[in-house]
Parts: C-alpha cells; structure tokens; sequence
C-alpha cells in the first residue's frame, strides 16, 4: 500500500514522503496513530503542505533536541542494585529506570524509547549509552553500575 507520511518516522520515512508499506503496517500502525495516510489524489494534491507542515515541525524540533542533547551530553549517572552470589543483577537497571534517574538529574522528561540499546544492564561495571533524539542528534551518557549494600 503506498502512504503520504504526515510526521516523520525515525528510520523510516520523513514528513510528507510517499512510500510503499505493507498493508498490515499502515492499517494497524501508521494510519491510527495519525502518522501517515493513503496515497489518494485528494492527498497527493496537499503534498506540498504536508512537507510544509513537516519541514517546520522538524526545525523547531531540532532546535529543542540538541538543546536537550547538550544538556545530556557526557553526563554521569550512578545506579545501584543488589546482586547474585554469581556478580550479576537480581533484576536488570533497565532503559525505563536509567531514563527516571536522568530525568531526575537533568530536570527534564526522558522518553525510554530514545535510548539505543535495548538490552539492560545486567552486571556491575561502566557502561556508555547512546540516546537517538532524532534522526542526526544523538547524546552519550555514562551509566556506572554499582553494588548495592
């Protein structure tokens, strides 16, 4: 089925690009979230405003995530959890505990679904993770891991 994308998708299309996707994914995904619609002539004539629209949202969007990124470039968070006779975590420190704990420190909302890894930590150590803002804006932070006591 070929879409109009009426907000952009990371990793996969940008605001007013026509694009063919399986029928599943527009139908169940894209279409009820409001992210892109059928590629009808009634629609393929508001493609200029469409890309308007979305060209806009995507500058004053950019302008908030690398103010963001900056603010969370090279910070330092230091989490702690109980631990395994075998040194690893009874529970992993997952992105949703790592993104409250940044939240906390930077004073500013952190969605989970920014971070890249999607894998939790499951062991003391340093850890570097990259947090994905946008399509080219990313920031790094360092996740030190402890033992709890």
């Amino acid at each position: 089925m070929e879409v109009i994308f009426t907000r952009d998708v990371i990793n996969q299309a940008r605001a007013g690009e026509v694009k063919r996707v399986s029928d599943g994914y527009a139908r169940n995904y894209l279409i009820p979230k409001g992210l892109a619609e059928m590629a009808t002539p009634e629609v393929l004539k508001r493609l200029y405003k469409i890309k308007a629209v979305g060209d806009e949202t995507r500058v004053r969007e950019t302008g908030v995530m690398e103010e963001l990124a900056e603010a969370l470039q090279d910070t330092n968070i230091t989490m702690a959890a109980r631990i395994t006779p075998t040194g690893r975590y009874y529970g992993a420190i997952t992105n949703a505990r790592i993104a409250t704990e940044l939240a906390a420190t930077v004073g500013r909302d952190i969605d989970r679904r920014l971070f890249e890894s999607n894998e939790p930590i499951r062991e003391p150590g340093e850890y570097e993770v990259v947090l994905r803002l946008s399509t080219d804006i990313s920031a790094t932070i360092h996740i030190t891991a402890e033992v709890e006591e």
